[in-house]
């Protein structure tokens, strides 16, 4: 799954800033590639991009438009498919990360055949499928971030920690295996919409040999103690076959996401559990720190609990917005 850019991004009817976050996490991490937004009647948003009509970003050079707002269920609304059909009409492609297909809006993709146009379903696989994995050595090296929970950050944390790299001038890509990382990275594989027993393979695929001085960041999954996608997680780990881990924590958690009743495994314990899973392919493998989600917080206990946490666990530990990720990068080696 291959996205092209410079991107247009449609904010559509969204009510608020949450409603565009996906909009918004590609401007934040991929500012270079968006040209522009589409705003229609009822938007109480912005990005502070240009706006812009889909004829007009097309001419400016824009391949793709992405539907970067979601509504109640991930639906497309209506009102939404006559500027859809107009991004086609202009000659973009558009992507979408919703829950519904765009392949599913009556017409759309007709029109996008006609047109000689690509609709991307960031959520959906499609393909000829994925091979199942080998766990067989292969060279260059990689980096997994892993959670105590779902939802604690590892997606902006493997960004962070790439913009870190390569502010260093090494060699490293973001590997997406979620539909927001997808739109930000322009490529990647939906490990969560994958048949089960392809995910590893998946991975792999998403992941596989090169140099012996390149980096994959591995954006990570679910998490290996939460019942309800535990799976999805253990599968990434081993496809990934990740020499090091980055642990993902949000500290203000009462329980596991959706769960409740049901608390947090203490940091060591999922430490020990990540790496036992990541050592089936890997025995090597090792967590060079922690990534906490201190934006609950303000600065003053969020600096403090960062210090307590890695005077208790040893290892360096990090906020990936707040404090960056040079000392994680320092530890690599």
């Amino acid at each position: 799954m291959k996205i092209d850019h410079p991107y247009l991004l449609f904010l559509g009817d969204a009510p608020d800033d949450l409603a565009a976050k996906t909009a918004r996490g590609i401007a934040d991490w991929r500012p270079d590639w968006c040209l522009g937004q589409v705003r229609l009647a009822g938007c109480e948003t912005t990005l502070g991009l240009p706006d812009m009509t889909p004829a007009a970003a097309a001419a400016a050079g824009a391949r793709t438009m992405v539907v970067g707002v979601a509504n109640r269920g991930g639906v497309i609304s209506d009102g939404w498919r006559a500027t859809l059909v107009e991004a086609l009409d202009a000659g973009m492609d558009l992507a979408s990360g919703l829950h519904q297909p765009l392949t599913s809006v009556p017409g759309l993709a007709d029109k996008a055949a006609a047109a000689g146009r690509r609709l991307i379903d960031a959520r959906h696989p499609g393909g000829d499928g994925y091979a199942v994995a080998t766990g067989a050595p292969r060279p260059g090296r990689r980096l997994l971030t892993v959670g105590t929970d779902c939802s604690v950050g590892k997606m902006y944390t493997s960004l962070a920690i790439e913009r870190e790299m390569k502010a260093r001038g090494m060699a490293v890509d973001f590997r997406a295996t979620g539909q927001t990382g997808i739109l930000i990275a322009g490529a990647g594989v939906p490990v969560d919409a994958v048949v089960a027993d392809f995910i590893s393979g998946a991975t792999e695929s998403l992941s596989p040999a090169n140099d012996a001085d390149h980096w994959d960041v591995i954006e990570g999954q679910g998490s290996l103690f939460h019942p309800s996608y535990a799976g999805v997680t253990l599968g990434l780990i081993h496809g990934a076959q990740a020499g090091v881990l980055v642990l993902c924590h949000e500290p203000t958690r009462t329980h596991m996401r959706g769960l409740p009743g049901r608390a947090l495994p203490p940091l060591k314990a999922c430490i020990e559990a990540n790496l036992r899973a990541a050592r089936v392919v890997d025995p090597d493998v090792r967590c060079i720190g922690i990534a906490v989600n201190t934006h609950a917080l303000d600065d003053d206990a969020a600096a403090r609990l960062l210090d307590e946490i890695e005077d208790r666990m040893g290892l360096p530990t990090v906020d990936a917005i707040r404090t960056g990720t040079a000392k994680l990068v320092d530890n690599l080696d």
